[in-house]
């Protein structure tokens, strides 16, 4: 049904695969409504396929990013046992899905987008800053892009006030091609925690 998902604006994009039953959550459905997909695709924005951005990675398709997510908002959404979840996107690219991320993750909450090219970790950054919403995101800290090895993980302290949550991530998507699970990436997530591998 993804090929039937295209539209000609973002709610039209969104709503569509609403109606094809790619997004089941309300929440992700609301989440990806506030994001406007043309701040991050280089062309077309509402099609629903993948887009080159350079570097050798691309911007999924809407409908790969919005599976990942419905399998990960249990684990996303603030509980009285995770009051301020933490969610690590690596292979952030665009910076499109760190930001629906930050609208799952509530006020106490943290994203952080990770890539191995310094060009993508700010692409990404820009990308965010065209929206208000997307740059007070990232001004007030629930969003921040770093570059680093993602096989690795990330190691980022707690937000200010949160610091007796600990730092270990509730969330860990891939989104960059990976032909092993790498054991520091499950010693960084919570347990129970989750993690989800989708190729770009």
């Amino acid at each position: 049904m993804a090929w039937r998902c295209s539209g000609s604006t973002n709610k039209e994009l969104i709503e569509n695969m609403w109606k094809h039953k790619l997004i089941s959550d309300e929440q992700v459905k609301e989440a990806f409504l506030k994001v406007d997909r043309a701040h991050y695709a280089p062309s077309r924005p509402y099609e629903d396929s993948p887009q080159y951005i350079g570097y050798q990675a691309t911007i999924s398709a809407p409908h790969m990013h919005a599976m990942a997510l419905e399998h990960l908002i249990s684990f996303m959404m603030p509980s009285d046992s995770s009051p301020a979840p933490r969610a690590l996107d690596i292979g952030s690219g665009s910076g499109y899905l760190t930001h629906v991320m930050a609208e799952l993750v509530g006020p106490r909450g943290l994203v952080v987008g990770v890539e191995h090219i310094n060009a993508l970790r700010d692409k990404g950054e820009t990308n965010m800053r065209k929206s208000t919403e997307g740059k007070q995101l990232i001004e007030t800290g629930k969003v921040k892009f770093v570059t680093a090895d993602g096989r690795k993980g990330c190691k980022e302290p707690a937000r200010q006030g949160e610091e007796e949550l600990g730092t270990q991530w509730d969330v860990i998507h891939v989104g960059a091609s990976a032909s092993d699970v790498h054991a520091e990436l499950i010693r960084q997530l919570k347990a129970p925690g989750w993690q989800v591998f989708v190729a770009p």
